[in-house]
Order: C-alpha cells, then structure tokens, then sequence
C-alpha cells in the first residue's frame, strides 16, 4: 500500500517539475522572440544636413516593404522630420501617394547626393488612380519632407546634401 502511493507521488512530482520546465522553456522563448522583434521593428534614422545648414531627421527606409509603407497614414510631420528612401542602384523610383494623409516635398539624390529633382507641395492621393512621381535623372535615394520645406531652406538642384547611413 505505500508502494503504491510512492509511485502515485513520484508520478505526481515529474509532472508537476515537468510543467515547471516547460513554463520556463516557454517563458524564456517568449522573452527571446519579444526582444528579436524589438530589434527586427527598430526604426533606423539618419541626420540630413541641408546646404543652409538646417538639419533633417529622417526615417530610413531600406527593405521593400519599408519603402511601400513609407509615410503612409502619418497625421503630420514636423519641418526637420522626413524619410529616405535607399535603393541598391541608381534608377527611375517611382513614388506614390497612396494612404497620404500630408502633402509633401520629394527629393531626388544621386549616388552623390546631389538633388536631380524636386517636385513641391505633392498633395495626398484623394481617389484611386493614384498618381506617380519620379525623376527625369536617375536616382539612389529618395527623401520626403513636410510641404514647403524644399522652398523654406532654397533647395534647388544639384544642391548636395550630407548624411552618413550606418
């Protein structure tokens, strides 16, 4: 009789220790896959310095998807807030105002950084179809701004601007 009820102890105790052990698996997984995703969704910004001196700070986006959310949704932004499109290769990038709620300044850099154009106070996209914007030059990088900000700081092309993407 109190054989038995050893086994019956022992049986409980490994079942209890082993939901022990899997709680703090799951637990210390849980924990991993949180932080890796803090990391993952951490935003990347990048100082631009404009010819006046005026700096920019600006989101930067690099993956595909980053680039296709761009500032979609944004309820405002501020005049030394924007974002910078990176590609691998100078092209023709076509931008979009698709899900725009602000008006905005687009820029056009080459690989120099230079501005190779410049389309002013672009309104958000009322209804479908969206219209497209792109440079008449090939482009690396693509930076947009708040309305007005191109004409506030004199941007003009060629103008170079400095920044350095880690």
């Amino acid at each position: 009789m109190c054989e038995g009820r050893e086994v019956k102890q022992n049986i409980h105790f490994k079942l209890i220790h082993s939901k022990k052990i899997r709680n703090i698996i799951f637990s210390c997984l849980a924990f991993f896959l949180v932080l890796s995703s803090l990391e993952c969704g951490k935003k990347k910004f990048v100082k631009i310095f404009l010819p006046d001196g005026f700096s920019i700070t600006a989101e930067v986006a690099i993956s595909d998807e980053e680039r296709q959310l761009g500032l979609m949704f944004r309820e405002k932004l501020n005049h030394d807030q924007g974002m910078i499109f990176v590609f691998k290769d100078e092209d023709f990038h076509f931008i979009w105002m698709k899900n725009m709620k602000i008006s905005i300044d687009i820029l056009w850099l080459d690989k120099e950084k230079r501005i190779v154009h410049i389309e002013r106070n672009v309104p958000p996209c009322k209804k479908p179809p969206c219209a497209s914007y792109s440079s008449k030059i090939p482009a690396m990088y693509v930076l947009e701004i708040k309305a007005g900000t191109a004409d506030k700081n004199q941007l003009k092309l060629y103008d170079r601007l400095e920044f350095i993407l880690k």
